[in-house]
């Protein structure tokens, strides 16, 4: 009787209730591991679709964008240049608009005038209503979009004065880019990303681009497209200087004057608080973001659509975005629930 009692006591005695209990504890630790892991996968989704929503948003132009160039003292050039979209001074008369042999337009008692060098039509605003308070509203719109793309907050340190300002050979991929001094580059620059990404140049001095030198417009390899010249921004807080044979890409929003020298181009805009200056210079300007108002070339246009695009856009993008993370976010409540349950077991 001693032996068996020694025997009971000293053998691992497995209850059938014990096993249940251990099995249970196993798939708990299991199922607490998978749920674990499903809520770090749904919240590195919901960080990146937050990180998307957070993209930078497009500098608005409003009617300004109506313009390949818009200037407040004046537009001169050496012919000829060739320069496709409209150009324009207010407050400044006509007579600052020099080199171009303008032909007032009598269809519509002088709202505009034409020339061979302008694919488009020249306004200014001594020429007859309703243009003088449409070019009025095309240079307060002109300020307000210089204004916001120079409060922009840098996207990061590393966009903090790239190269000290020399920034020839560099690549700039989507966001926002801060000098305290001028910008230059006397070779390429390259600028990466997809045809919905925003691209912010800010620079306190000027922006100096060497003869020959060149933008770069690359795609960033997934497929949509390269970068759109109407999505990059260069805000100057001083002049611009575009060398000999020199190529740029963009919205150039200046605060004093331009200056394109002999044989240089630019697909964008020049958006100038002072003048522009061209020598047998190209330059192309995307399509306007509405209809012009009369008719083809009758009239300043109104980028009203341009506005009300951008807004459903960013509404339907939000909304679907809360779509996603509504979604992401009750699987992770039947998560906590799931969690709750096998605790218990």
């Amino acid at each position: 009787e001693v032996e068996v009692e020694v025997r009971r006591r000293t053998e691992k005695v497995t209850h059938p209730l014990a096993r249940t209990r251990s099995l249970h504890a196993s798939v708990s630790q299991a199922s607490m591991l998978a749920m674990h892991t499903r809520k770090m996968t749904y919240g590195a989704m919901i960080l990146a679709l937050v990180s998307s929503a957070a993209a930078t948003p497009p500098v608005l132009l409003g009617t300004a964008g109506n313009f390949a160039i818009l200037t407040k003292t004046g537009i001169s050039t050496v012919p000829s240049s060739s320069i496709t979209g409209n150009i324009g001074c207010s407050p400044i008369a006509g007579t600052a608009l020099t080199g171009f042999s303008l032909v007032s337009n009598t269809a519509t008692a002088g709202q505009f005038s034409t020339t061979p060098q302008v694919s488009g039509v020249a306004y200014a605003a001594n020429f007859a209503v309703p243009t003088p308070s449409k070019l009025t509203t095309a240079i307060s719109d002109l300020e307000t979009a210089y204004t916001d793309a120079a409060g922009r907050t840098v996207s990061s340190g590393a966009n903090l004065n790239v190269g000290a300002g020399s920034v020839a050979g560099e690549t700039f991929t989507a966001g926002v880019y801060t000098w305290g001094s001028n910008v230059n580059f006397n070779s390429k620059i390259y600028i990466n990303g997809s045809k919905s990404d925003i691209f912010i140049f800010q620079m306190s001095g000027n922006l100096i681009v060497a003869a020959d030198a060149e933008v770069v417009l690359e795609g960033d390899g997934t497929g949509n497209g390269e970068p759109k010249n109407g999505n990059i921004v260069w805000q100057v807080a001083g002049h611009v200087e575009v060398g000999a044979n020199a190529h740029m890409e963009g919205v150039i929003l200046v605060k004093t004057h331009a200056a394109f020298f002999t044989g240089s181009s630019l697909n964008g805009r020049i958006l100038s608080q002072t003048a522009v200056t061209l020598d047998q210079a190209v330059i192309v300007a995307p399509p306007s973001p509405s209809p012009e108002i009369g008719g083809s070339g009758s009239g300043v246009t109104v980028a009203k659509s341009d506005s009300a695009g951008i807004i459903v856009g960013v509404v339907v993008g939000l909304g679907g975005g809360l779509l996603i993370i509504g979604f992401f976010a009750f699987r992770y409540y039947k998560y906590r629930l799931g969690l709750k349950a096998a605790t218990k077991l």
